[in-house]
């Protein structure tokens, strides 16, 4: 059996990855899978605690976050490829002004 610390500490690090990964990246398509690489390690704590404390709860909330995950990553990569086809580049300090 492994001790809910190890899913803890696996979650912390990929959330350090993801938070990492926003901060120091100019490419959107990255930054887009660093966040859903945070939604994926706090899905993890939500398994982990749920499993230790012998509720179903938390896997009633890891669905709802996988559902709006999945509806973000639709709506993300569409407008990361509106915006490629308006700009042909995802770098994203080509974005600086507010002004299509």
């Amino acid at each position: 059996m492994i001790p809910e610390s190890a899913f803890v500490i696996v979650a912390m690090v990929l959330f350090g990855i993801g938070t990492v990964g926003v901060l120091i990246s100019r490419n959107m398509i990255i930054i887009f899978m660093c966040v859903e690489l945070m939604l994926n390690a706090a899905n993890l704590v939500l398994i982990a605690f749920s499993r230790s404390l012998g509720i179903m709860d938390g896997h009633a909330f890891v669905f709802l976050v996988l559902t709006v995950a999945a509806a973000e990553a639709a709506v993300g990569l569409a407008i990361i490829l509106a915006i490629y086809r308006n700009r042909e580049t995802v770098n994203i300090d080509r974005f600086s002004i507010l002004k299509w």
